[in-house]
């Protein structure tokens, strides 16, 4: 039981990780350790022992039964007094679950969201427990029938998807939001970066507004989960599908 005085339940004072697990292996599982470090060190947090974090994730994934299974590793700042300032010493929390994850059967619907990303925050470049925004922009996007918001950051460019990245397709090139316009670096962001540049495609990161959707050839998103999946529209605008999703997908 999570007590009730836990700074990630009251404060949203900690990271996650959503980990892939396909037939019990769990995927990417350095690189997803490696980014709970780094985003430890951004909010001062010990990192979590590694040994201790895969042992709960696999005890987890244990309890599913289920060809791919998503598992979430959750570090709380752990128990503190009332206010902000957390007690000396710190002493984090850390907890495994684990659901199945199938894989989506069909292409993504889009929608723009009034909802901002706060790009000048560092909780934008982290997985931080403070996902409000992301919340209320999903709801936007489900309101108007769609799967997935576009959010932008508080200058109006595009930032990312509530739970993925972004890429299109426009001028031969395949484009992706800068990282300082608000966007998480992705695991699966650097894979489909690194397997388009060793096709010979040329990848551009961008500070664009959602004018560059509109004109877009293709839309894809991506994570860890669904790897890259095909956007099918965006608002009103209906996009073919593009032979590059099958060549830069992941799963």
């Amino acid at each position: 039981m999570i007590p009730h005085d836990d700074r990630g339940l009251l404060l949203g004072d900690g990271l996650f990780e959503t980990l892939l697990a396909r037939d019990g292996v769990l995927m990417r599982l350095e690189a997803h350790l490696d980014r709970m470090a780094a985003g430890c060190a951004v909010l001062g947090l010990p990192a979590p022992d590694r040994g201790e974090a895969t042992v709960l994730m696999r005890r987890a994934l244990a309890g599913v039964e289920a060809p791919r299974v998503a598992v979430r590793l959750t570090l709380t700042a752990g128990s503190g007094g009332r206010g902000l300032d957390r007690p000396t010493p710190v002493a984090p929390r850390l907890f495994a679950t684990a659901a199945p994850s199938a894989i989506p059967d069909q292409p993504a619907r889009l929608a723009l969201a009034r909802t901002r990303r706060n790009d000048g925050s560092p909780a934008a470049r982290i997985k931080s427990l403070s996902y409000l925004d992301n919340v209320l922009a999903r709801a936007e996007a489900r309101s108007v029938g769609a799967d997935e918001a576009v959010m932008l950051n508080s200058r109006g460019e595009i930032a990312c998807a509530t739970a993925a990245n972004i890429f299109w397709v426009s001028e031969g090139r395949l484009w992706t939001p800068a990282l300082d316009c608000g966007a998480l670096a992705g695991i699966a962001r650097g894979e489909v970066m690194a397997r388009a540049q060793g096709l010979g495609i040329e990848v551009a990161v961008a500070r664009a507004g959602p004018q560059a959707l509109e004109r877009a050839q293709a839309i894809f998103l991506t994570n860890s989960l669904i790897g890259l999946r095909p956007v099918a529209a965006f608002g009103d605008r209906v996009l073919a599908p593009h032979p590059l999703a099958d060549r830069l997908a992941l799963n």
